[in-house]
């Protein structure tokens, strides 16, 4: 079972592989049982969660910088951290195992090294352990940092988006539900499922009105074997019910979703498109998330996805009464689902994000019909991805832009979201709303444009 947990971390370390689509794979090939896998799930996702903590216990523990430890042996060190200090393993089978680990894995003069270090680690608790990273901190920003394993910049990113929006007290809550594993939850089709019909497996969502958090696994739903009810977060769902909620001023006939992959909002989209009459079409710049956003469309109905990049979309001479404009973005508002996208990014990505953003902004405001909404929607609540996008577009378009209220879409979507409606744009939130970290901007053409 550890050995799966560590080629997990070998190749997302080494080959920038993504954890959630690599591990079903791994957990397949070994043909694990469901008790095993989760065991897995657990040592894998909670070490790469918490691996900033861990590395700087172990630098503690060893007297040793982390970037002179061997690769192979530095993995073995954070699994066995985590099973230490983060799960219910007792600590000598937490030790032994990782030293049986580090013989097959790691070279054989780091053996003895991964032993010592293991068992100074025993000897404190998490809590202790965390005391003594923190006092290396130089502010409490890096506190937290190294607390809850985050990026600094990362810390620094959700603190001050918290602080535009009145909330600056609960960073460490959102850190802590950064952490915290998020439950599943699934989206039933309108048209397609009732999620009345599917409380057996779960609970209604607290944020979606077509959202349901399941409590068993995925597999024990029949509904999400033909299609009809999909796996989606509730702040995903409510971002495309505020974009078809929204009031648009032109004959509502041709709807689009730019930046489609994987599929679950164009999804979403269509079935909706259906119900109303409305034809509908996805666009992907990429042929591999094009192929995943077909296989999610077919299900519904009959739609051809067509592979572009969506900053040529105007050109094609198509126009449209809804475009939905899930941007491309660094996804720090999903570091809960996605434990390793934490350390994928790096500030320095987002000039070139927010640039691709704009661009991608001009192309759908250029395709959209006088009249016509447009939905920008990122998994992220960092400021230069969001509110600055929407001060860009709104001097960029002058007269021509009417920013909606979404907060207030999304009230009357669902009344106890409790958005405050003096924001026009909405921000999501794990530890407030359980979703992940959505931002939803909502703009109508005007018709004299």
């Amino acid at each position: 079972m550890r050995a799966i947990a560590f080629e997990l971390l070998r190749r997302v370390s080494e080959d920038d592989s993504y954890a959630n689509l690599l591990l079903p794979k791994l957990l397949g090939d070994a043909k694990v049982d469901s008790r095993d896998a989760g065991f897995i799930q657990e040592l894998a996702f909670g070490t790469l969660r918490n691996r900033l903590l861990y590395e700087k216990i172990i630098e503690l523990a060893s007297s040793r910088e982390i970037r002179t430890i061997d690769a192979e042996a530095l993995i073995v060190l954070l699994l066995g951290a985590h099973q230490i200090l983060g799960m219910r393993v007792p600590v000598h089978a937490a030790i032994n195992e990782s030293v049986n680990l580090a013989k097959v894995k790691a070279s054989k003069s780091s053996v003895g090294f991964v032993n010592a270090v293991l068992r100074r680690i025993s000897e404190r608790s998490r809590d202790e352990w965390i005391s003594k990273v923190c006092h290396l901190a130089n502010s409490g920003e890096e506190r937290l940092s190294f607390e809850h394993s985050h990026p600094l910049w990362i810390v620094k990113s959700l603190k001050a988006a918290l602080e535009g929006r009145g909330l600056a007290d609960s960073l460490e809550n959102l850190l802590i539900a950064d952490n915290t594993p998020a439950k599943v939850s699934v989206a039933a089709l309108p048209g397609f499922a009732n999620v009345a019909d599917l409380l057996d497996y779960g609970t209604l969502g607290t944020a979606s009105p077509i959202g349901l958090e399941l409590n068993v696994p995925p597999s024990r739903v029949p509904q999400l074997q033909n299609g009809y009810v999909r796996v989606q977060d509730q702040g995903s769902q409510l971002a495309v019910l505020a974009l078809l909620a929204a009031e648009v001023k032109v004959e509502d006939s041709r709807w689009l979703d730019l930046c489609a992959g994987p599929g679950g909002k164009a999804a979403l989209m269509l079935a909706v498109a259906k119900q109303r009459l409305v034809a509908f079409e996805a666009n992907e710049v990429s042929a591999h998330r094009a192929k995943l956003v077909q296989q999610a469309l077919d299900p519904i109905s009959d739609v051809k996805v067509t592979i572009g990049d969506g900053r040529n979309v105007a050109q094609e001479g198509a126009r449209f009464s809804r475009i939905l404009l899930d941007a491309p973005c660094t996804g720090l508002g999903a570091l809960r689902r996605r434990p390793e996208s934490r350390w994928r990014k790096r500030a320095t990505d987002i000039p070139e994000l927010s640039k691709l953003q704009r661009d991608l902004f001009k192309a759908s405001w250029d395709a959209l019909l006088p009249g016509g909404v447009l939905g920008y929607v990122t998994c992220s609540p960092h400021l230069s991805e969001t509110t600055a996008l929407v001060s860009w577009a709104e001097s960029a378009y002058g007269g021509d832009i009417e920013l909606l209220p979404a907060n207030v879409i999304l009230n009357e979507i669902n009344q106890t979201l409790g958005l405050d409606v003096s924001f026009r744009t909405a921000q999501l939130w794990p530890h407030i709303h359980g979703t992940d970290a959505m931002f939803i901007a909502l703009f109508r053409k005007k018709v004299n444009s």
